[in-house]
């Protein structure tokens, strides 16, 4: 498999100080997975009494796993860039794989967790949006934990 899909992308986000280079380090990667799974465990046993929270927890699972792609390849997000470089950079690289098309929700799911996060009028969760939220982070997460060991190092 070539991983020059999205090399253009990457180089940009560096130039621009959105992205870093750091270490590549697959221990931290699997940890953010690790971490990633509890999330996912964790939404599903308080979304019928928290709703918010578990969308919030939902979230965090579909950005750690984007993160430890990221982090297992020696790229970290800076302040400048953000969750959205998160996006950006993994959209760019990951998007066309067999299965990466979830990657695409992930934007979705960062908007609605900011929604709930800065409210600007009523911002409800139901059931069937958490039902989803679930079934495309556990996608994401397991997507991220098939990649993950053979990724290229930038």
């Amino acid at each position: 498999m070539s991983w020059e899909q999205g090399r253009e992308t990457i180089d940009e986000l560096l130039a621009r100080g959105e992205l870093q280079n750091v270490s590549p380090d697959l221990d931290v990667a699997h940890q953010l997975l690790e971490t990633a799974r509890k999330h996912l465990g964790s939404a599903s046993v308080i979304q019928t009494n928290d709703p918010e929270g578990a969308y919030a927890a939902l979230y965090d699972a579909a950005r750690k796993s984007c993160a430890a792609l990221l982090q297992a390849q020696g790229l970290r997000p800076t302040s400048r860039g953000g969750h959205i470089a998160v996006r950006e950079a993994v959209l760019a690289q990951f998007s066309a794989l067999p299965g990466g098309q979830v990657l695409r929700s992930f934007d979705r799911l960062r908007r609605r967790r900011n929604e709930m996060e800065y409210p600007s009028g009523e911002s409800t969760i139901d059931e069937p949006e958490i039902s989803e939220a679930l079934s495309r982070a556990e996608q994401m997460v397991g997507f991220a934990e098939k990649l993950i060991d053979e990724l290229p190092v930038f």
